[in-house]
């Protein structure tokens, strides 16, 4: 007799105490950038990862492959890189047959977990390739065409994009974060954790690969009802906060939210998933305007009497706009716009203005926010006087 087959429930249970918890164990500081592999995992989707060299990026990834019984493809993109590194060259002995197959073997299209670091370095030559990977989880080449088994894909960069067709890649990483180097005050735990993943120890899988499909399947069986609504509204408050995020994110970013319920062994996604919406910034300067937008929401939760649910760790934590650090960036807006003459430069601190402008409305502490805003109208008057005057 065959043994019972898992709940989804309990293999949602075990990803979070066979796998992230162990993960968060043994990379001190990242607990934020592991439940967001978390939630990507079970919403098949894509997720960017945004910092310098040396924080251990790949190792997590590897790491989560580790637990789960996959197989990683790892790989540091140049502007040179060419897509036999990726997808592996045409085997020979099909060729002799003029035949074109590729040799996949050991390469991304026979993994079920790929990092991809310095992502932006993407050149045009495997750009169209890594699309349809990212997008239908496809590979195509020539007349071949397979579907893969990538369960997830981690692509790092420790910059933003800046061209267009670059844009376009980064568009498809649904979710964003940020991943720095702890503070001192924790180094020597991270000193400790790092001798221990020195250490050579076998990793006990706590999850099949065929479990972790069986727990991908089950986000769409979760039902929106109770948060449709909500989440047009959101999404309209972040697009008039100048924000872009296009119908087809929108769509997509369901699935995050459904994957968030999922993690809290729930059926049906409640307002308190909408937290995943605080990770969906394109520049720096847009993570806390839309945290306070988000978290706006989060806390307008206008039935306090109804049962109490499960709510994911994440939309736990509170992030606001601070009051001292925007007074610090209207001053070095100040003295940029001071020092600027020509012209035509006025549109850089224009556009940053206009972006602390909408954090400012945010801030909290009603005081602080009217003092800020006073501070932002005239650094906007002194725009429009240079813009006249010169």
């Amino acid at each position: 007799m065959n043994p019972p087959k898992p709940s989804p429930s309990s293999i949602a249970q075990r990803l979070r105490n066979g796998v992230l918890e162990p993960m968060k164990s043994a990379f001190v500081g990242k607990d934020e950038v592991i439940e967001l592999l978390g939630v990507s995992l079970v919403a098949r989707e894509n997720l960017f990862i945004l910092g310098p060299p040396g924080t251990a990026k790949s190792a997590i990834v590897q790491d989560m492959a580790r637990r789960i019984e996959g197989q990683a493809f790892d790989y540091l993109l140049t502007r040179f890189t060419e897509p036999n590194e990726l997808f592996g060259p045409f085997d020979i002995r099909e060729l002799r047959n003029g035949n074109l197959v590729t040799n996949t073997e050991g390469m991304l299209p026979e993994a079920t977990f790929v990092f991809l670091d310095e992502l932006l370095n993407a050149n045009s030559a495997i750009l169209n390739s890594l699309l349809m990977v990212l997008n239908e989880r496809v590979f195509r080449r020539g007349r071949e065409f397979r579907k893969l088994p990538t369960l997830l894909v981690v692509g790092a960069s420790n910059n933003l994009p800046e061209e267009e067709a670059l844009k376009a890649l980064f568009d498809r990483f649904l979710l964003r974060v940020n991943c720095d180097n702890v503070p001192d005050e924790s180094l020597e735990s991270v000193l400790h954790a790092g001798w221990a993943l020195e250490s050579p120890k076998e990793t006990r899988p706590a999850l099949s690969v065929d479990e972790v499909i069986e727990l991908q399947n089950q986000i769409n069986t979760v039902a929106f009802g109770s948060v449709a609504k909500s989440l047009v509204e959101l999404v309209g408050l972040i697009r008039k906060a100048g924000i872009y995020l296009s119908d087809r994110r929108v769509v997509k970013l369901q699935r995050m939210i459904a994957a968030s319920a999922v993690m809290c062994d729930r059926t049906e996604a409640h307002l308190s998933d909408l937290w995943v919406m605080r990770y969906i910034w394109d520049t720096l300067e847009q993570q806390e305007l839309l945290a306070a937008i988000v978290n706006r929401t989060l806390e307008g939760e206008s039935n306090p009497d109804s049962e109490p649910v499960t709510r994911h760790m994440l939309s736990q934590t509170i992030h606001r706009p601070d009051a001292e650090s925007l007074a610090r960036d209207l001053e070095s807006l100040a003295n940029s716009i001071e020092q600027t003459s020509d012209q035509s430069e006025l549109t850089i601190p224009a556009d940053r203005l206009a972006i602390l402008m909408n954090q400012i409305e945010w801030v909290e502490n009603e005081q602080q926010r009217t003092k800020l805003k006073e501070t932002a109208d005239s650094l906007m008057l002194k725009l429009t006087n240079k813009g006249i005057s010169e």
